[in-house]
């Protein structure tokens, strides 16, 4: 912080009780933010949570002196860009989806009725892929949104709903509550990594008819049904061209 000349400070929020972590989904620490951008979550430094796997993250093993210079060096750059007000590229840096997700992944998805849902067979639609999680409150204000946006655009939007951290129990009995019109899946460590390898909801992705990545989104800021319908519409009215 003795970098910045007073023009940051830092503060600590117990485990359960931080807003902003709850907003994004994030149940499980360490996880940095500056302001309110994602900047690391549990996984970057080697925690793993029920049903992720385990693997090495951004910043481990954590007790070496490389892993604590590389974490340093991105705190660092994150927080100068916000204070520069380059908040876009803060984001784009913190949640690296968008570089390493071109498109839409390849992949076969089994949903809750057993049948085989397979991406490729979406070519030529936007596809919204929702993560998200019985327990995370956001999700569930943007699954009634997605169901509105189903229902206005019907089959020229596809929609795919993926629990993760949740029981299989839960997720039935939610779907059943909401009873919307999407294709819902409970999500595994393998679908996460093919996606870019999430780890927080809830998060959402937008693809064009296609296939190529058209944005991502982390959290549920305020702005995001807004920005995300203007997007879904643009996309709409260049394929209708």
């Amino acid at each position: 912080m003795q970098e910045f000349g007073g023009r940051a400070r830092f503060v600590v929020e117990n485990y359960g009780d931080s807003a902003l972590a709850k907003r994004f989904g994030v149940t499980r620490y360490p996880a940095i933010f500056v302001d309110d951008v994602l900047v690391a979550k549990p996984k970057d430094f080697g925690f793993y949570g029920k049903g992720e796997g385990s693997g090495d993250g951004r910043y481990t093993p954590w007790k070496t002196a490389a892993s604590y210079d590389r974490f340093q060096g991105d705190l660092s750059r994150m927080i100068g860009l916000l204070l520069a007000g380059r908040r876009d590229e803060a984001e784009a840096a913190a949640t690296p989806a968008d570089r390493e997700l071109p498109r839409l992944p390849v992949l076969t998805i089994t949903d809750l009725d057993g049948k085989a849902l397979a991406t490729a067979d979406l070519a030529g639609r936007v596809v919204v892929v929702e993560f998200w999680a019985t327990w995370c409150p956001p999700c569930q204000g943007t699954l009634a949104w997605l169901g509105e946006l189903k229902k206005r655009y019907g089959d020229r939007v596809a929609v795919v709903a993926l629990a993760f951290e949740s029981e299989e129990a839960d997720v039935r009995r939610r779907v059943a509550e909401l009873s919307l019109p999407f294709g819902w899946a409970l999500g595994t460590p393998e679908i996460a990594r093919s996606f870019g390898d999430v780890s927080a909801v809830p998060t959402l992705f937008v693809f064009g008819p296609d296939g190529a990545t058209a944005a991502s989104y982390f959290g549920a800021p305020p702005t995001l049904h807004g920005d995300a319908e203007r997007l879904i519409d643009r996309l709409l009215t260049a394929a209708a061209r």
